[in-house]
């Protein structure tokens, strides 16, 4: 949810930098800062809030450098704070930074035993202090930003200067966007092209592992081996709508692979597994409170409705509460059972869903506290909240929810191990850091199954023709059937029908047949026999099984007219890993068919009236 900008050239360097910052402030963010080279130093100016408060403090400043930083920061590691907000100093080295380093700990630590002194809260200074250290060892700033980077496990989009070389600036991305822009006796870079178009339209996409050197006239790309590179440079003809989908054709597809770097926004510096607690910045619900509550109930619509199915599981497996799950619409109809022993979670992208925000006030009418899950700040489902845990998923500008509804899990599972540890005492600290270690590998093996894509597109072509498709799970893999089932016949208009694997005997089995494809969500976990016998069922009757699976699961492969393969996981998090394969088929066989995927006919992003 952070932006980083730099540049190195001749103009106004404090105007080039705001600009950038101002075109990435969609990103969202809660604090800003600049660092400017100037007369022989660096110059650093943060501030707490809007960027207008940085803009406010520069006004009276006269800088003549030529190379700076800026950056935008939502608060993880650290609360919203100038001291905590970004650019970050180390010895030497001054730096901004897009992602996480899960490490952080242990490698402060041993910077603390080597006499380093820490001023923020942030994983960030981390990194500065790390690049700093091998400046002291004799290594060359190329040098040491290798080796700082090699010891750091995480995400990051970096920018980088030292304090003795004003006229050049370094930038390293790993799982978080950058790229570099070209112009004449000048260079940039920026967490999204559209910081860059007032400026350039010669643009060079980093990919992972990369490291650049910019000066005024020469960009060096290499590895983390420090073998050179050599990028082409792209010319970027699009206008701004088009700029922000990065080169991707749909906004829909771009979303799908920003699911890894959604889901680190989303989990970073909620648990601390040195102390084994929480930080729920917005999560103000009393826990006295909490723990006299006899269950939970979750409202939503749509792809949050699914959410919820899943985090019914996670709450009654991790906190043993009871949990209700209800259609929004169908849920303000009736006469709920809530009251004041009711924790009610609302789940919403966008916070305006009308049917969702109906049953928040009839749950606040009969006692019940509201724990809101929402992408949007300061929309009106957090304002009719006790309490919030924000998606940070960014933008999402395709009508087809992804990103958003991954980014509802992870909220759901870090407040079911929240209330399991915290309030119910169903989970002690060793059984809570494997869980939350466990999720922080999730970012990691979703960008193993996203280099599936080709292999799912090639099923796409294969299966677009065909009218009805069958979806099929069981336990936390049914909601990612219904999901399934709900994204290919929102784009593609292809009908498609999400069940129960076990409830296919009591009708839908009527249905099977060559022309009907039947697509099993069957990782290798404990419900996989029965998800076998099923498979069997649909092969006695000439159907094509289309299956999701742990790799190497040979029984499924050995049924399967086609099979998508994900890496192992923690069966809880599975619904992670099994629900992008299913985002990739409709969306390839959508886009094979020609529809609009990313503005389907008859839907509407947020569903604001009833």
């Amino acid at each position: 949810m952070c932006g980083i900008i730099g540049y190195v050239g001749g103009r106004p360097i404090l105007s080039v930098l705001i600009e950038g910052l101002r075109r990435l402030e969609y990103r969202g963010y809660d604090s800003s800062g600049v660092a400017v080279f100037n007369e022989g130093e660096v110059r650093i100016f943060r501030a707490e809030g809007k960027l207008s408060h940085l803009i406010e403090k520069l006004q009276a400043v006269q800088l003549k450098g030529k190379a700076g930083l800026g950056h935008i920061r939502w608060a993880t590691h650290g609360r919203p704070s100038e001291t905590n907000a970004h650019p970050h100093r180390g010895g030497h080295v001054v730096l901004v930074h897009n992602g996480i380093v899960e490490n952080y700990r242990e490698l402060k630590d041993e910077l603390r035993n080597k006499g380093i002194t820490f001023r923020s809260e942030t994983d960030t200074e981390v990194i500065a202090h790390l690049i700093d250290w091998g400046l002291r060892e004799q290594l060359s700033p190329d040098e040491a930003i290798r080796a700082a980077l090699n010891r750091i496990r995480g995400s990051y989009a970096l920018g980088i200067l030292f304090d003795f070389d004003p006229d050049t600036l370094y930038a390293a991305r790993m799982e978080s966007p950058l790229v570099v822009g070209v112009g004449e006796n000048e260079t940039f870079f920026a967490s999204d092209v559209p910081a860059l178009l007032p400026f350039t339209r010669r643009c060079i996409f980093l990919h992972d592992g990369e490291i650049v050197r910019l000066s005024r006239k020469e960009v060096r790309i290499t590895n983390l081996n420090g073998d050179l590179l050599e990028k082409p440079i792209k010319r970027i003809d699009w206008t701004p709508l088009m700029a922000e989908k990065e080169g991707f054709k749909h906004y829909m597809l771009k979303e799908i692979h920003e699911q890894p770097r959604a889901i680190i926004d989303t989990f970073r510096g909620t648990y601390s597994p040195d102390t084994g607690t929480f930080s729920l910045d917005n999560f103000l619900i009393d826990p006295q409170w909490l723990r006299k509550i006899t269950k939970v109930t979750i409202i939503a619509c749509g792809t949050s409705w699914h959410a919820a199915l899943v985090g019914r599981h996670y709450i009654e497996t991790l906190a043993k509460v009871p949990v209700d799950v209800d259609i929004a619409s169908e849920f303000r109809y009736r006469d709920p059972l809530v009251n004041e022993r009711t924790l009610l979670i609302a789940i919403s992208q966008s916070g305006e869903t009308a049917d969702t925000l109906a049953g928040v006030r009839i749950a606040r009418e009969r006692g019940a506290k509201v724990l809101s899950i929402c992408n949007v700040v300061e929309s009106s489902l957090t304002r009719f909240s006790d309490g919030i845990v924000y998606t940070h998923a960014g933008p999402e500008i395709s009508v087809a929810s992804t990103k958003a509804f991954s980014t509802q899990l992870v909220a759901l599972f870090l407040i079911a191990l929240y209330l399991g540890k915290e309030i119910k005492g169903t989970l002690d600290q060793e059984k809570t850091d494997y869980l939350f270690q466990s999720l922080l590998e999730v970012p990691s093996l979703l960008q193993e199954v996203l280099r599936e894509e080709s292999a799912i597109r090639s099923v796409a072509r294969t299966l677009k023709d065909y009218r009805d498709f069958l979806y099929l799970g069981r336990g936390l893999n049914f909601p990612i059937a219904l999901e399934g089932a709900l994204k290919l016949k929102e784009i593609s208009y292809i009908h498609a029908e999400g069940y129960p694997a076990g409830e296919m005997k009591h009708g839908p089995i009527a249905l099977i047949s060559p022309q009907m494809p039947v697509v099993f969500v069957a990782p290798s976990d404990s419900l996989l026999e029965k998800v076998l016998g099923n498979m069997e069922e649909v092969l006695a009757r000439d159907g094509q099984v289309i299956s999701v699976t742990t790799r190497g699961t040979k029984k499924v492969l050995d049924k399967s007219t086609y099979a998508v393969e994900i890496p192992p996981v923690v069966p809880l998090l599975e619904p992670l890993l099994t629900v992008v394969p299913l985002q990739l088929l409709a969306y390839h066989i959508a886009d094979l068919l020609g529809t609009d995927v990313d503005q389907p006919r008859n839907l509407a992003k947020s569903v604001t009236v009833e």
